[in-house]
């Protein structure tokens, strides 16, 4: 075997640690978010969590602190509404001051709600999905640019519904598809400043999200059930996808997308 100049070619049991850095989640008071700040703390990471409502953050914050004991890193929140330019900004300055950097961005708040048919499709409702899962991204990525050093990461929720879209869920779809083209493209752009891009296509996953107006309640009996594995997946399931594409041993991973969907055909 011939190995690149400079890095050394060793067999090892690799333990992903996370240890020294620092990571903001946002859309994690529930949900894969949640689990993924919990196994970020695990491994060692200092964490930021950051949604609308405050009394969900704390109760997060609390339990993640619980199960990590004395072993993981810190947790703090920040309330904010992604889908604000000034709030993006905001969540960004506290978890710089609260923890003195940035090295692990996840995009991961979304807003999902079902209608029967494109015609119900109202514009507030496209307005808001659009501002939370996409415009919340490209503004807290733009912000958090700038304490972004050589080596950090940012990691963004697509889902399996960018490549099978659900016509009950067009627009929320349509930006999970378009999540994936800014994955790639930023991707390219930061590549050369060493930082990494890349993307989670979670689903079907057993959420909050699913329950309230993602899909209507008769879908919920026999959801996940066309995935090769014939169920949902939980939250936990999907965290250790990000936690491998914030650490180092995933060095050579750059705008990809990790399918973590129970077989699901992805073209």
């Amino acid at each position: 075997m011939t190995a690149t100049p400079g890095v050394a070619v060793t067999s090892r049991l690799v333990e992903l640690r996370l240890d020294g850095k620092v990571a903001l989640v946002t859309g994690a008071s529930k949900g894969i978010g949640k689990a993924i700040a919990a196994a970020y703390a695990a491994a060692g990471a200092d964490v930021m969590i950051s949604s609308r409502k405050i009394e969900a953050l704390e109760a997060a914050r609390d339990e993640i602190t619980a199960s990590c004991g004395d072993r993981g890193g810190q947790v703090d929140v920040f309330a904010a509404n992604a889908g604000d330019v000034d709030a993006a900004a905001a969540c960004v300055s506290a978890t710089i001051e609260r923890f003195g950097g940035l090295d692990i961005l996840v995009n991961n708040a979304a807003h999902q709600v079902y209608h029967q048919t494109f015609d119900e499709l109202d514009e507030q409702d496209l307005d808001r999905t659009i501002q939370t899962n996409l415009y919340a991204m490209f503004w807290i990525t733009r912000d958090a640019l700038p304490h972004l050093r050589p080596g950090s990461t940012i990691i963004n929720s697509t889902s399996v519904q960018g490549y099978n879209p659900s016509p009950m869920i067009i627009n929320y779809a349509s930006t999970k598809f378009a999540i994936i083209g800014f994955t790639k493209a930023l991707a390219a752009d930061l590549a050369p400043r060493g930082i990494r891009v890349n993307a989670v296509a979670p689903g079907p996953v057993w959420t909050p999200l699913q329950v309230s107006d993602g899909q209507p309640s008769e879908k919920l009996d026999g959801f996940g059930d066309s995935s090769w594995l014939g169920r949902t997946s939980q939250p936990v399931e999907q965290a250790p996808a990000y936690v491998f594409l914030a650490s180092p041993e995933s060095s050579f991973v750059v705008g990809e997308v990790i399918n973590v969907n129970g077989g699901a055909h992805v073209p």
